[in-house]
Formats: C-alpha cells, sequence, structure tokens
C-alpha cells in the first residue's frame, strides 16, 4: 500500500477510504476466498455464450446445458486419473515449500503450538487450528513453510493439515453428478398452473437506428486497447503508411465494432 500512495496517491486514496481494504485484499476479506481473486465468472460465461446469447431462451439453455455436461464429463475424466493427494494445482504450489521447509529451527511451546525460526520470516504454529502468525496458512488453508516444518517435528502428516476442498476426494465429488439433457419440449411435464399461466411480452420500446449494438459496455476503471486508425482509408488495425489501399475511400472498411 505504502508504493501504491506513492506511486499513485488519488488511487490509494480511493482504495482505503472509499472502497475499504475488504473489497480488494484477500487477507483483510471477512470470509473464505481461498486463491480466488476474481468475481469474473460471470464474464467468463458471457464470452463463452457470446454466440448464443441470441438464440430463442430454449435454445440457449439447450447450449448451456449441452457445454456444462461436457464440462463435467471431462473435468470428472481429469479428477478421477489424479493419483496425488491433492489437485494438480494445489499439489504443484505444495511441493516447493517441502524444500524451503528444511532447516528451519523448530521449537514446541505446548502440545499444538510450535515457534518456527529460519528464513525471511518466522512463525508461530498452531496444528490444532490450523494457523500461523504469517497469516499465509490462514488465507490459503494450504500450510505454510512453518507449518511444515511444526508438522515434521510434531510427526503429523502434512496432508492432515490441507483443507479438504483441495484433495483429490473434493474434486472428484464436485464433478460426481451428471447433467442430462431436459429432451424434447413434447415430453416436458410441465404442471397445470404454469401451463395456463399468461405471460404478457415484455414491453418494446422504439430502437433506435443502426445496428444493434452486440458488444458489452466496459465496467467502470475497466480499459479497452483503442485500435488504430488509417488516416488514409479510414479503416481500423493499421496505419497510413502501411495502408494496402489504393484509394482513400473508406466504402468497404469500416470495422464491425466501434471502439472503445
Amino acid at each position: 500500500m505504502t508504493e501504491i500512495s506513492h506511486r499513485y496517491p488519488r488511487v490509494a486514496e480511493y482504495l482505503e477510504n472509499e472502497v475499504g481494504f475488504e473489497k480488494w485484499s484477500r487477507c483483510h476479506y471477512p470470509g473464505l476466498r481461498y486463491n480466488i481473486t476474481t468475481t469474473n465468472m460471470v464474464e467468463s460465461l458471457n464470452s463463452m455464450l457470446v454466440n448464443a446469447r441470441d438464440f430463442p431462451y430454449v435454445a440457449l439453455l439447450d447450449v448451456i446445458q449441452e457445454k456444462m455436461s461436457k464440462w463435467w464429463n471431462d473435468r470428472r475424466i481429469v479428477a478421477m486419473a489424479i493419483t496425488a493427494p491433492l489437485t494438480p494445482s494445489r499439489e504443484s504450489e505444495f511441493r516447493p515449500r517441502f524444500a524451503q521447509s528444511n532447516g528451519r529451527h523448530t521449537l514446541q511451546l505446548n502440545p499444538v503450538t510450535y515457534h518456527v525460526k529460519g528464513g525471511e520470516l518466522e512463525g508461530v504454529v498452531d496444528i490444532f487450528n490450523k494457523t500461523c502468525t504469517c497469516k499465509e496458512f490462514d488465507i490459503d488453508k494450504l500450510p505454510c513453510v512453518h507449518a511444515i516444518a511444526a508438522a515434521h517435528h510434531a510427526q503429523v502428516s502434512v496432508y492432515s493439515l490441507v483443507s479438504p476442498y483441495y484433495t483429490k476426494e473434493y474434486y472428484v465429488l464436485a464433478y460426481s453428478e451428471t447433467i442430462y439433457p431436459v429432451g424434447s419440449q413434447s415430453q416436458w411435464d410441465v404442471p397445470n398452473e404454469v401451463a395456463t399461466r399468461v405471460v404478457l411480452p415484455r414491453e418494446v420500446k422504439e430502437r433506435k437506428r443502426g445496428r444493434p449494438k452486440t458488444s458489452r459496455f466496459p465496467s467502470v476503471g475497466e480499459f479497452r486497447k483503442r485500435k488504430n486508425r488509417c488516416g488514409k482509408c479510414g479503416a481500423y488495425g493499421h496505419y497510413k503508411k502501411k495502408c494496402n489501399s489504393q484509394t482513400g475511400s473508406t466504402e468497404g472498411n469500416q470495422p464491425t465494432d466501434v471502439p472503445v
């Protein structure tokens, strides 16, 4: 935060006084976010449905169901093939910490608390409550180098200190169910109260002239790279010096999307 304040004082003031640390810093977040630092999952789904979102509702739901069914099956196959105790991403992050924990001086303070020295930062580990004063263990729910050293000293399995959500068993359980297609509309079992319900069409407003906008509006604070526009032909994507057009006409060279 000191570096941000030095380089961008107005940004630092905004983050500290208007937004609040808990909105953008994992160590200040009141809940558990594990290693998730973004809430943009909706944006990922939106980009996946960019070609299907103009479909009728039933067709759009079919596309979503088909995609989800494929994802679930593919990830179930990956999860079943895992041989390590943890998921691949967590295992690759966890393994290097074993070497980093070597040579640490560990002092037992009571049956569950250990003081680990060595390295740039020392830590006090509680292997019962699964915490460490370095806070890395508390936030990530994955043992830090101090917790690994304490576990070795206490002759406790290091993997017993890992959050169960990182294990292969939970990974398999997450994708254990099968997503089936809903079938043809003629086969749907629709309750009578739903079938007889009258649904009025939505209010249609007068549409503005021109092609409807298909790309989403950028969020507040989001920046998009502006495309270069040729001063000769008027097309986007290149400069005048690299223009291959023989005339100065802009006909047929207009971009499909207006740059932000």
